[in-house]
């Protein structure tokens, strides 16, 4: 979960990208055409030939330079940290007054008034999915994301039964959503924006500016509109209590911010990507002191920058996770994770390169995301 983060990608400010909406590039198919021969081959297919065993030299790490597998490590040994500014602060508005049977939320559409206890929820995203059933809202529907089960695989399935599928993220059924009859609906305006008058006919629709990195943000406005920020403000000091427990375990604060942890993500029809500060899953390793290498300096927005099978060392970190978006094979995972370059990678010879969920790590984006990361990253880099 360019997610424009997520997965493919209309690309605003801070989102977390290629989402569930995220479509992968096909191939065409190529007719088969037989080569000439070798004396008459063109001067293009000559060309082309030798581009390819190029970039195969580089690939099989007998090119030159950095991008051949030289460390990127600097000369004491160690990893820079990226320069992440701070996480912004989350603004809580007031509770509802109570017996109101309705209030105003601030939105990124402006001041929307809500129910007071909304039963019929249908939520648009996978950040909305996941505060919903965070705060304890189970919603009547929600939009699926591009994977083959639905709806994401690391939320409660004994909540998921119910949610009736209202189409993919990004492209919902207005027509399925109002035969729900809902009377309060959750998303954004990058994957909705353009349906803001459409989806206010139906229901109440609050919309955050923008998903991935403002999630803390978000998160508090979804309170709002469901009138549970008491149980939100109870779960972010339940999470940040958390983070702490996790950086203590892996050694304290001063250990953690000297760890350099790289998040990867080779995805089908795209170059690979590191995550930036300014994406969710650079939020939550920040939370812990620890986070990117600083070759994610300068990535658009802070979300992430993209790099070649050739330029894999640039990775490297002291930790390295990885997930997958799409097939091993078409995303490159196989083709990379197999090759000399990779295997030449500190992490991945210190046994610190780590495959993650995609699902949980990039699509998902929320508090009960947020708390498994924490519980897999000291469970795998936590010294027993």
């Amino acid at each position: 979960m360019t997610h424009p983060t997520h997965p493919a990608v209309p690309h605003p400010t801070h989102i977390a990208v290629p989402h569930p909406t995220h479509t992968a590039v096909p191939h065409p198919t190529r007719p088969a055409v037989s080569a000439p021969p070798p004396h008459r081959r063109p001067a293009t297919a000559r060309a082309a030939a030798t581009a390819v065993a190029a970039g195969a030299l580089l690939l099989t790490g007998c090119g030159s330079g950095q991008d051949s597998g030289a460390s990127a490590a600097g000369p004491n040994g160690t990893f820079k940290a990226a320069e992440c500014p701070a996480q912004p602060t989350t603004t809580w508005p007031a509770p509802a007054p109570a017996g109101g049977g309705s209030h105003p939320v601030r939105t990124a559409t402006g001041e929307v008034t809500v129910p007071d206890a909304p039963h019929r929820v249908v939520v648009l995203d996978t950040a909305e999915l996941d505060s919903a059933l965070t705060l304890g809202v189970t919603p009547v529907g929600a939009t699926r994301s591009d994977v083959a089960s639905g709806f994401l695989d690391y939320l409660p399935q004994d909540k998921l039964a119910g949610i009736k599928d209202v189409g993919k993220i990004g492209a919902p059924n207005l027509e399925a959503i109002a035969a729900l009859k809902p009377d309060l609906i959750l998303t954004n305006k990058v994957r909705d924006g353009q349906r803001y008058a459409d989806l206010s006919k139906i229901a109440p629709t609050v919309m955050t500016d923008s998903t991935g990195y403002p999630w803390k943000q978000n998160f508090a406005v979804h309170a709002a509109a469901l009138n549970k920020i008491p149980e939100a403000k109870r779960t972010v000091a339940a999470y940040r209590a958390h983070a702490e427990r996790v950086t203590t375990a892996l050694g304290g604060p001063a250990k953690a911010r000297a760890l350099r942890t790289n998040v990867v993500r080779f995805v089908e029809g795209a170059d690979t990507r590191i995550y930036g500060c300014q994406s969710y899953i650079g939020t939550v390793l920040d939370d812990l002191g620890t986070g990117p290498t600083a070759v994610v300096d300068g990535a658009r927005n802070g979300l992430m920058v993209e790099v070649s099978p050739e330029q894999i060392t640039k990775a490297d970190a002291d930790a390295v996770f990885y997930a997958t978006y799409g097939s091993p094979e078409k995303s490159k995972e196989a083709q990379i994770t197999t090759g000399p370059l990779w295997k030449n990678l500190r992490a991945v010879k210190n046994g610190k390169s780590l495959r993650v969920d995609d699902q949980l790590w990039i699509q998902g984006i929320g508090y009960t995301a947020a708390d498994k990361i924490l519980d897999e990253i000291q469970q795998r880099l936590a010294k027993k």
